[in-house]
């Protein structure tokens, strides 16, 4: 009844601030710093030690000295600055071995090729990471590794273009044979065509193109003259860009119902993920030459590599088949009841999910083998940790040690955060739409 109601509001009233502490740095730091108390003492406690740390290891850091050609020069500047004995970083040897951390002992005015080499990769690769740029420039994908090998290693071009042939002539191959037994059997047909290939006829075809058609050619280094970062980067952009196809192809040979296949998908992870790998590396460096033919040279970086994507591979796998076991079977039958076949639902339905929920896991791998790439040291290639102990050999810079592991540490740090980042923000963009 209209007698009942005691009040009615006739006209709103002005918005008015909100109450004092509800806003602002003070909210946000008694909802994330201060919301119980041991989150209270817990924040008071890390700040407490965050504060010892910055003030105790930061003049070591900012004053620190970057101008000295050795290590006794910089230390006569320190006396000069700070007194004698005071806690200063030596940051001299960064500009005056630059040079050797970042290309090994690559020839001098040559070092331009590994850096288009870095810059070609980074193009081949950015419009797989970054969907909002051409299309076209996929076509670039394909070509850049056989352009870097011919960068970073020289010699003749034609040895890159003939490899390069032999996909061609294994993808052919796969296709003319697909028609007549079927998919795996064309697959195999293809592979064993450019193992052939290569095996036979590659060699000697590329000594007599080399020879009689000579077109364009830089000058041959050495692996064993890579070395730094740019050995680093090479291993570890390698294993990554190789390892995550084969992991995938292993995870679906675990999961299939063919019993040779899943046995053997089996056998490889198990054993590969069983053995550390450094074992592998030493495998790699020392008993590989045993099982092969007498006078046969097997570079060694180039089986440090296979053993690195290896390695990662069976990693990948169990990542992977972790997001196949994650979907609903409902998925599978949705793609049954599509008509698809195996490899069609695999590729639109399936691996997309399944990828997705894998990326921390991916991701994660893939920085944990790029961190791998300093065990290479214990076989005698000159990664960056390698390198500092032959910088110490010299005598202007005997006696160098904490600056070097934090500078070689701190570039692993920016390029391992700088993967984590971009995988963030790639599962944020798959997780539009969900909660």
């Amino acid at each position: 009844m209209p007698g009942d109601i005691a009040f009615h509001r006739d006209a709103m009233l002005p918005a008015q601030a909100p109450p004092p502490g509800q806003t602002g740095w003070v909210r946000w730091a008694r909802d994330n710093l201060f919301s119980t108390w041991l989150s209270g003492v817990l924040t008071i406690g890390s700040v407490t030690l965050i504060v010892w740390i910055v003030a105790s290891g930061g003049p070591w850091f900012w004053n620190g000295i970057w101008n000295a050609n050795s290590l006794d020069e910089c230390r006569q500047v320190r006396d000069a600055l700070y007194g004698p004995g005071a806690s200063v970083a030596c940051w001299a040897f960064i500009p005056e071995r630059w040079g050797q951390l970042l290309f090994g002992f690559y020839p001098q005015g040559q070092t331009w090729r590994p850096v288009a080499a870095v810059l070609l990769f980074l193009a081949a690769v950015a419009p797989v990471l970054f969907p909002n740029l051409p299309r076209k420039m996929l076509w670039l994908a394909p070509v850049a590794p056989f352009l870097m090998f011919f960068l970073i290693w020289g010699g003749s071009i034609w040895a890159p273009v003939i490899v390069a042939l032999g996909f061609v002539i294994g993808f052919a191959v796969t296709r003319v044979a697909q028609g007549l037994i079927g998919a795996a059997g064309g697959m195999l047909a293809g592979v064993a065509a450019a193992l052939l290939f290569w095996y036979f006829a590659a060699g000697p075809l590329i000594e007599w193109l080399a020879a009689n058609v000579p077109f364009l050619s830089l000058q041959a280094v050495a692996s064993r003259d890579i070395g730094g970062f740019t050995l680093s980067f090479v291993i570890g952009a390698s294993g990554i860009v190789l390892s995550l196809p084969l992991g995938i192809l292993l995870a679906l040979g675990r999961q299939s119902d063919m019993f040779i296949i899943n046995k053997c998908s089996v056998a490889f992870i198990e054993v590969i993920r069983g053995v550390p790998l450094i074992v592998w590396l030493f495998t790699a460096s020392l008993l590989l030459n045993y099982f092969l033919p007498p006078g046969t040279t097997f570079d060694l970086m180039l089986r440090v590599i296979i053993m690195v994507t290896l390695f990662s591979s069976a990693y990948i796998a169990e990542i992977v088949r972790g997001g196949l076991a994650a979907l609903p079977a409902g998925q599978y039958e949705a793609a049954n009841a599509l008509g698809m076949d195996y490899w069609r639902a695999m590729r639109l339905i399936i691996l997309p999910q399944a990828l997705k929920v894998s990326i921390p896991g991916i991701v994660g791998s893939f920085i944990g083998l790029f961190k791998d790439t300093t065990l290479v040291s214990f076989v005698g290639m000159f990664d960056p940790i390698n390198l500092t102990a032959t910088i110490r050999a010299s005598p202007e810079w005997h006696g160098i040690f904490s600056e070097m592991y934090f500078f070689i540490g701190a570039i692993f740090f920016v390029i391992c955060y700088a993967m984590s980042r971009y995988a963030q923000s790639l599962e944020r963009k798959l997780r539009r739409g969900h909660r």
